[in-house]
């Protein structure tokens, strides 16, 4: 193997976000723009020699070309062994799946998740440490630490591309590369956690469902576990092939890019579950008939009948949610008797407290959902868990959610995107905003709402004491109602301004109003006390889910 040293010189702003490095493709398609930031994370990597590593992706344009060329810069940095997923795909949760049951040092995931593909889309990269799970501040401050002052990066030169498609070992020089089935390592996970034989059985008896894969890559999965473990009908899984742009999807599940979904969930004829999920699989959004759960009921919901799936039968250790998630699993955590923990967003802040036992079930408002099975948020898995609950208790999907509103009370829930502000006023906005926090508590805004306290969200974390401060601005009134505002690290162009809205309503006579009107009066708040319309110059929000 003839190792290449070439000389190069940093690119600014190679900090990874939320998760990972997000940019457009033609920012990724710069010359050494790739290889520098794969070198920076290896050479932060002392103990790589030997080790076997994960690479894989979501199958967005571009993936194939950075597999080879990680590939090649694998073996050149002294990598012994690399898990490739056939055709360079891999989802998120499948890599955390890999990672742990192989025992592996780490992976490679290429991904920007929920963003549009293709050639003017967005592509990204992040690594996940050896339990599964994304890289923690420590690792990822690193990178952009080494990022700035590389000036050469080394490369396996001559060699001929991998064989991506056919199962398999190959080599690059003395490094070993296996092809594997991207999703049998994940099937099998699926098979021990959830009742396999309940599902089969309420499809024989006439279940239907469909599932939107979203021209992404879940769709191998469910096509492979819903279609060809369970007996689902062919059919069930659509949009079931990933393609470089996603066929033009904005494949992100919430009801602004899933309409074709909602649409096929309306009306007495429609199946009896709805979902789908995202670009790189770890996204979820579930429906009933005319019916659309939000992730933060999906995720009480499972956790208050968790113990109705084998995986889980035991019971949970604990709840873990984003601080802008409702508090709907908090009302849960306390009839359980157990802890629900609220931690910043970003799926690495539940990594300590999975590892430690402390939680057993996640989630985000953004759709996330996951357990302590791998170390991700996982889109499959969620959808497996409703069906599972559906097949066991014989119920619907909005059965379940009134059942459960009406012993919890119901949290009405939304989030405003201000998409694309421009970075100077979305920064102005919220210095502007922290300014005003000391004032704000105790302050009556109207319509029965008066703010008990104001501030700015820090967490530390409970089994390694880090701390990590300026999470997002929470407004908290008296009886739980909330708003919450955050700048989002997943964008790739401007600044986007996610505005968190919840009202906590305990009356079961008032459990059917619509969110929007629900929230109304919160809405009104948030852009009074934030100026949102004055600072961004933009009208309305661009997204609201």
């Amino acid at each position: 193997m003839n190792i290449e040293t070439v000389s190069t010189r940093p690119f600014p702003g190679q900090r990874p976000g939320t998760s990972g490095l997000r940019k457009k493709v033609s920012v990724f398609q710069q010359p050494h723009y790739l290889e520098n930031f794969v070198q920076a994370l290896f050479d932060i990597l002392p103990d790589r020699a030997g080790q076997t590593l994960v690479v894989g992706g979501d199958g967005r344009f571009h993936n194939r070309v950075a597999v080879q060329t990680i590939l090649r810069m694998a073996a050149a940095n002294g990598f012994g062994k690399v898990l490739v997923g056939r055709g360079g795909l891999l989802s998120t949760p499948a890599v955390s799946a890999v990672i742990r049951k192989h025992a592996c040092f780490g992976g490679i995931i290429l991904s920007a998740s929920h963003n549009p593909g293709g050639p003017e889309g967005d592509f990204g990269i992040k690594y996940n440490i050896a339990n599964g799970g994304p890289a923690p501040e420590r690792i990822t401050e690193a990178i952009y630490a080494r990022s700035g002052i590389l000036s050469e990066y080394r490369i396996a030169a001559g060699t001929a591309d991998v064989d991506l498609e056919t199962l398999g070992t190959q080599r690059i020089g003395d490094m070993q590369i296996e092809v594997i089935d991207p999703v049998a390592d994940y099937a099998e996970l699926m098979q021990r956690l959830f009742d396999f034989d309940a599902m089969r059985a309420w499809f024989a008896r006439g279940g239907r469902m469909r599932f939107d894969a979203m021209s992404a890559v879940s769709g191998p999965y469910a096509r492979a576990i819903l279609e060809g473990m369970l007996g689902a009908p062919a059919g069930t899984v659509v949009n079931g092939e990933p393609l470089e742009d996603f066929g033009g999807h904005h494949p992100d599940p919430n009801p602004a890019h899933a309409t074709e979904l909602i649409a096929a969930m309306s009306g007495p004829q429609a199946p009896d579950l709805g979902a789908a999920s995202d670009g790189d699989a770890d996204r979820n959004m579930i429906l009933g008939r005319d019916f659309v759960v939000t992730p933060s009921d999906s995720l009480a919901v499972l956790a208050a009948n968790a113990t109705c799936v084998p995986g889980y039968r035991d019971g949970l250790a604990g709840i873990a949610r984003s601080m802008p998630t409702s508090c709907a699993a908090d009302a849960v955590a306390a009839a359980l008797g157990i802890p629900c923990y609220e931690t910043p967003t970003g799926w690495k802040f539940f990594g300590n407290l999975l590892d430690a036992g402390r939680a057993t079930l996640c989630g985000e408002e953004s759709y996330g959902t996951g357990s302590n099975h791998v170390r991700e948020k996982d889109g499959l898995w969620a959808v497996l868990f409703w069906l599972n609950l559906l097949a066991v208790t014989g119920q619907s999907v909005d059965t379940l959610v009134r059942a459960h509103w009406a012993r919890f009370g119901r949290h009405y829930y939304s989030r405003h995107d201000w998409e694309g502000i421009a970075t100077e006023r979305a920064d102005a906005l919220m210095s502007a905003l922290r300014a005003k926090l000391p004032e704000l508590a105790g302050r009556d805004c109207g319509a029965g709402l008066r703010i008990a306290q104001a501030d700015d969200f820090a967490y530390t974390d409970p089994v390694d004491g880090s701390v990590s401060t300026r999470q997002g601005v929470r407004l908290i009134f008296d009886g739980g109602s909330r708003v919450v505002f955050r700048l989002s690290g997943t964008g790739t162009e401007g600044a986007t301004l996610r505005v968190y809205l919840e009202r906590f309503e305990p009356d079961a006579s008032r459990h059917d109003l619509p969110a929007q009107a629900a929230l109304a009066e919160l809405i009104r708040i948030a852009d009074e006390i934030a100026g949102i319309r004055s600072h961004s110059g933009m009208a309305a929000p661009t997204v609201i889910t």
